[in-house]
């Protein structure tokens, strides 16, 4: 792993990720890079982030100037459902370590990772970036959701405190090649991809867990990574802004099963498990605040994204996290 020189030089934690092997791929294959620039993508094999040693130790090394803060702790609802004491301990461990390492050793920026999951409960919808910490999260994921606000405090606190000008994104339900396709652990569409493929080779029905009713909006990785982007270099708020489609492209957890059903051409019977839990029934995010900044930017449509995403999987099944 190189070490940064006197020039610009940005550091991505949980570089091996959904999010952070989309960014390495608008940064090298879509030209993302600027003149000068040098990119670091790390992995959990590089350093325990948990360790504060560990990661003071990578911060003085490789001597970032800029980071994208993404390594945590992840997992879909039932994970989080069984561990959520782990959730929070992992992700307050990792968050505030990166955090101190980066004003240790004079970061200019820090853009974090948050999650619409970080917002109340109870709250009137659209939610907005304004609404963070108006009550407590959903109980299903509360430890994650908790040790993710931290991070918007943190960063108040940085400003305040230290003139830091470290930021946090809120992205919608991101997927895209390079995702975590664990039936048990994952998120509800790499989990729907996955249980779509087994049931096609073994001419099985397909059991979507739940009602089919929860609402999400998707957001495709590879359109998060050119925001991620901008938000590096152009979006000088400390206050976080969500990174989100609109409202109006937002889907039942039903109609994205028929995206994945259509994309990889599924034709046995589709069942949905109402016997599992369907966590949240909604989170619909405002992406008003992102539109005043960049009225023209455009996403791509899901039936489009999910496709590559169905032919990235079948392509790489052998070697894709499962």
């Amino acid at each position: 792993m190189a070490v940064c020189a006197e020039r610009r030089c940005v550091l991505v934690t949980g570089g091996s990720g959904l999010v952070g092997r989309a960014i390495e791929r608008v940064v090298k294959e879509e030209g993302g890079a600027r003149e000068g620039e040098e990119w670091i993508f790390l992995s959990s094999k590089d350093a325990d982030l948990t360790d504060r040693e560990a990661t003071r130790a990578l911060f003085q090394r490789l001597r970032p100037t800029h980071v994208i803060h993404l390594a945590a702790m992840v997992g879909g609802l039932f994970r989080n459902m069984r561990l959520n004491l782990d959730f929070w301990r992992c992700n307050v461990f990792i968050n505030d370590n990166v955090l101190e390492a980066a004003h240790e050793v004079g970061v200019v920026k820090v853009v974090s990772c948050l999650s619409t999951c970080i917002f109340p409960d109870k709250t009137t919808y659209p939610i907005n970036e304004t609404m963070i910490h108006n009550g407590p999260p959903h109980d299903s994921n509360f430890g994650y959701a908790y040790a993710k606000r931290m991070i918007d405090v943190q960063n108040r606190g940085y400003f305040l405190q230290h003139g830091r000008r470290y930021t946090a994104v809120i992205p919608t339900n991101v997927f895209g090649p390079h995702d975590n396709f664990n039936i048990e652990d994952g998120h509800v569409l790499p989990g729907l991809i996955h249980k779509a493929y087994i049931a096609q080779k073994e001419g099985a029905p397909l059991t979507v867990w739940g009602s089919g009713r929860p609402r999400r909006q998707f957001i495709y990785s590879l359109d998060l990574a050119r925001l991620f982007l901008w938000v590096l270099r152009d979006y000088e708020e400390v206050e976080p802004i969500i990174l989100s489609v609109g409202e109006e492209d937002e889907l039942s957890i039903k109609e994205a099963a028929e995206g994945v059903v259509e994309a990889l051409q599924f034709k046995g019977e589709v069942i949905y498990d109402s016997s599992k839990a369907d966590g949240q029934f909604k989170k619909t995010a405002s992406n008003d605040k992102l539109r005043r900044y960049l009225p023209d930017f455009k996403f791509t449509p899901f039936h489009i994204a999910i496709k590559e995403t169905c032919d990235w999987f079948v392509a790489n099944y052998d070697t894709a996290r499962k």
